[in-house]
């Protein structure tokens, strides 16, 4: 590929990238509402989540852009988070109508 359709591609990339990222802050979360951690296990949980969240997104970095940092990746990952909290927002706000329970 050259050109535009290149960068299009690296943009859909860094947005489904920040979505994973994003989806799986909250499956953390939803794992923390059903079993209680103290504040310690959860600082623990963080950090490796942390570490996990910058080591993909440097792989996909590296993968698609040959390792440099490109501020239309670093959009594309801020755009896809926000993307997924609205998805997963209006997802508990459907459901919660048949379960009665938030996550």
């Amino acid at each position: 590929m050259l050109g535009i359709e290149k960068e299009v591609v690296v943009f859909a990339v860094a947005v489904l990238s920040g979505a994973s990222v994003r989806l799986a802050y909250k499956c953390l979360g939803c794992f923390r509402e059903i079993k209680k951690h103290s504040l310690a296990l959860m600082g623990i949980e963080d950090i490796i989540y942390w570490i996990c969240a910058a080591l993909y997104l440097s792989m996909q970095i590296y993968q698609t852009n040959s390792g440099r940092i490109r501020w239309h990746f670093i959009l594309g990952v801020v755009l896809g988070a926000i993307l997924m909290s609205l998805f997963v927002k209006k997802a508990e706000k459907f459901w919660g109508i048949f379960l009665h329970k938030k996550c």
